[in-house]
């Protein structure tokens, strides 16, 4: 298996993906955890200091005021994580908890908040071990931290709480022991080091980038059979027509329709002068603009994920000349604002996927294709009520491309008075994600029934590879069958990768 080296230079995205999805391990690099040492003398000098210090010597958040007693600051760490681990609803997904855990070890090893190299060992071996904490969907306003979500992992490294080992619910000491680890009774500071974070957001983030990846590619796939379905034309990809427009994700998105639609019988059929037609609705003509805008809207997401990735999020933080210093990064805003933004061309493609697919369907509109695609029109419904599902889907992504981020809600006593909501943000673009999924499903469905319905026609190399891969667990045209196992399967193509695998070697 692969290994991460955390503490030894900036973590990618594809790292973060790595590890959330289980296909990679963890360890500290040694020169991390002599930085953590470092810095956690100046924590121990500031611990016996009789000036008090926020996150060492008192109270959290508004209780900030009150200075704690040495012999009572064990008390109040354990005390912060139990009472932060207050989340409700759902369990969340593991893989994103793994990346929240991951991205919480990577600013712990940053050596700028203050805890001890053991501590940051023993979240590396929870990580390593596949120890998974129970962390529930609600208990986040995305600022002073994921502090629920963070919390219930942090709540786990000290041996309380439930966590999941290879799926099944494990009391978190038992995991522990098993897999060796000690718990970590809590010292100063490591409490709110744990929790104060965007780390559960940011994963999100991350994954969601990885996974938009595949499905605008997806799109520009399942666009272009519906272009070659409905009898549209490729000249409007043409190159030097992109070049007039020269944002980077549009020349992609038309070089890859272009390329996808080479070589097609089925396009050169009607490319000579009796074709009739002049131009193609907008579902077919302006998917390279479309699925271009929602790259280039991804690439200023990722930009902010690498600039997140780089950074080390605590309060208070405890800079390389000893001072620990209070401070405002943990404000979710940055990771909140493209989480909302990203929720945008994700209903937006959707909604022109879903365009397409009821054009295939309609008789006045798709050029020769029999009414719904049904074997027999009337007696059959063909394709009618998948197209139902994709308009059901297609109005909730609208719903949730809602921001979150333009909500706050105060919250302990007015001291945190304005919060960036980035992990609703962030559950409610999962969901998205999803739907988006479905909707490109049910549109390469349909495109391969139109496909094979032009017959003697048949698609091009591309286009023909993806109905062939489809056709091994979903049969062609014939009468009505039951069609729910069909777009699970079709899902299961796209989630997957394996339909850009089948087309990959035509690009």
């Amino acid at each position: 298996m692969e290994r991460v080296v955390v503490g030894g230079g900036p973590l990618g995205r594809d790292q973060v993906v790595a590890v959330a999805r289980g296909l990679a391990g963890v360890e500290v690099a040694p020169a991390a955890l002599a930085a953590v040492a470092a810095t956690r003398a100046h924590v121990e000098r500031l611990a016996d200091a009789p000036e008090p210090t926020y996150g060492v010597s008192t109270g959290f958040g508004a209780l900030a005021i009150r200075h704690i007693p040495r012999e009572r600051r064990t008390a109040l760490q354990r005390s912060l994580i139990r009472s932060h681990a207050a989340g409700a609803g759902p369990e969340v997904e593991p893989e994103v908890v793994r990346a929240m855990a991951l991205l919480r070890l990577k600013t712990l090893a940053s050596g700028r908040t203050g805890v001890r190299p053991d501590t940051v060992r023993a979240l590396a071996a929870v990580l390593d071990a596949g120890i998974v904490p129970v962390v529930h969907e609600h208990g986040s306003l995305g600022c002073s931290g994921d502090l629920a979500p963070l919390s219930a992992v942090a709540l786990a490294l000290m041996g309380e709480g439930q966590v999941r080992v290879d799926g099944v619910l494990t009391p978190a000491a038992d995991a522990l022991a098993a897999a060796g680890v000690e718990p970590v009774v809590l010292a100063e500071k490591e409490g709110l080091a744990l929790v104060n974070g965007t780390d559960g957001m940011l994963g999100m983030l991350a994954l969601a980038t990885a996974d938009l990846h595949r499905l605008l590619d997806t799109a520009d796939l399942t666009a272009a059979m519906s272009v070659e379905a409905l009898l549209g034309t490729d000249r409007v990809f043409a190159d030097d027509l992109q070049a007039l427009r020269p944002h980077p994700g549009q020349a992609l998105s038309a070089a890859r329709i272009r390329a996808f639609l080479a070589g097609s019988p089925i396009v050169q059929s009607h490319r000579g002068p009796d074709c009739t037609r002049v131009q193609d609705a907008y579902s077919l003509r302006c998917a390279p603009q479309v699925h271009g805008a929602a790259r280039d809207t991804l690439t200023h997401a990722e930009l902010v994920a690498d600039r997140e990735l780089a950074a080390a999020v605590d309060n208070p933080v405890v800079l390389p000349d000893g001072r620990v210093e209070s401070n405002g990064n943990f404000h979710g805003a940055p990771v909140a604002y493209v989480l909302d933004f990203l929720a945008i061309p994700v209903a937006d493609v959707a909604g022109m996927a879903e365009r397409r697919t009821d054009r295939m369907l309609d008789a006045a509109r798709s050029h020769g294709l029999p009414p719904f695609l049904a074997a027999d029109p009337g007696v059959d419904s063909g394709h009618m009520i998948a197209q139902y599902t994709q308009a059901g889907v297609v109005s909730e992504l609208k719903r949730l491309a809602v921001p979150a981020s333009v909500d706050s809600i105060p919250s302990s006593a007015m001291q945190e008075d304005h919060v960036s909501m980035g992990w609703s943000a962030a559950r409610k673009l999962r969901r998205a994600l999803d739907g988006l999924t479905t909707v490109l499903a049910v549109e390469l469905l349909t495109a391969a029934r139109a496909l094979d319905l032009r017959a003697p026609l048949t698609p091009g190399p591309a286009t023909g590879a993806a109905v062939d891969l489809l056709r091994r667990t979903v049969p062609g045209p014939g009468p009505d069958r039951h069609l729910a196992p069909e777009i699970a399967a079709a899902e299961a193509l796209v989630r997957s990768g394996a339909l850009l695998d089948a087309t990959r070697r035509f690009l």
